[in-house]
């Protein structure tokens, strides 16, 4: 520090300087959509530094996908390639609303850490943090879906809707996991570690996953379990993506998952707001 430094440094402030800094232009305030947009962001740099994160995105479908066409396609239908086209529908299904689980448990990490402490204090749209990983989760479900789609493209799978049949698809099932994404975040903010999260949530998905059209026709069913799958969001979720993948619009379904989603949101959402802001 040179001289003329030191005598700056340790001049006094005058009321007129200060005026003058205080009547400056203050900066506008974020909105919420861009403090959300940021909070996403944060999560797309948490996957590019912590890259683990994406196992669950890639080996666990590519591993599903597998299993099932080489190890139980001949038995359940004659032939590995007709069952495929059965399976790799439901199997991005599968995919996608199990990856939704990983938003609860990175949520309770952070929460265990006192980074979500510090996020409420901040001076932005008080949601943000939990739209934004919801938002960022997003993309982890886009991967996911590529992933499956890819896989099954390489294996023999040729979806009768074409580009668009598959696009509107994988366009509603991002929507649906989005919405059920906020079951995970409110039992995030009850529940006291990662891992009572992530076992409360296997709990819960795989039965819905399982017990549905995924892997098999319903029709092969006891009439007890058939009547089970049937009042089974994923089982309407599934049929709604296998029906445009093979060309066909089950206009009825896809109004289900869609009111589906909405009351997911509905009923979670206020919950986790309500959670959030009482907190401690």
């Amino acid at each position: 520090m040179n001289a003329t430094t030191a005598e700056q440094a340790s001049a006094p402030v005058t009321e007129d300087a200060l005026r003058s800094v205080l009547a400056g232009e203050r900066p506008s305030s974020p909105g919420p959509v861009l403090t959300s947009l940021t909070f996403g962001w944060r999560a797309l740099l948490k996957i590019k530094h912590v890259p683990e994160q994406l196992v669950d995105v890639t080996m666990f479908p590519i591993m599903f996908t597998l299993m099932f066409t080489y190890l139980f396609g001949g038995a359940l239908a004659g032939s590995t390639q007709e069952y495929l086209q059965f399976l790799l529908p439901g199997i991005l299904v599968q995919a996608n609303v199990m990856i939704t689980m990983n938003t609860g448990i990175t949520l309770n990490t952070d929460i265990q850490k006192g980074v979500f402490d510090r996020f409420r204090a901040l001076p932005v749209w008080r949601p943000s943090p939990l739209v934004g990983a919801l938002l960022g989760d997003v993309m982890r479900y886009s991967i996911g879906s590529a992933i499956v789609i890819t896989l099954g493209l390489v294996l023999g799978f040729r979806p009768e809707g074409g580009a668009v049949g598959v696009v509107l698809s994988v366009v509603l099932l991002l929507v649906f996991s989005f919405c059920l994404s906020w079951l995970w975040t409110m039992l995030s903010l009850i529940l006291r570690t990662p891992n009572s999260v992530a076992g409360v949530s296997m709990m819960v998905m795989f039965p819905l996953t399982f017990v549905s059209n995924i892997f098999v026709d319903p029709k092969t069913m006891p009439g007890w379990l058939q009547a089970v799958v049937e009042v089974n969001p994923i089982t309407h979720l599934a049929t709604v993506v296998r029906g445009l993948m093979h060309g066909s619009v089950p206009a009825g379904e896809i109004g289900w998952v869609l009111v589906s989603s909405a009351l997911l949101v509905a009923v979670f959402g206020p919950i986790t707001m309500v959670l959030y802001r009482n907190k401690k």
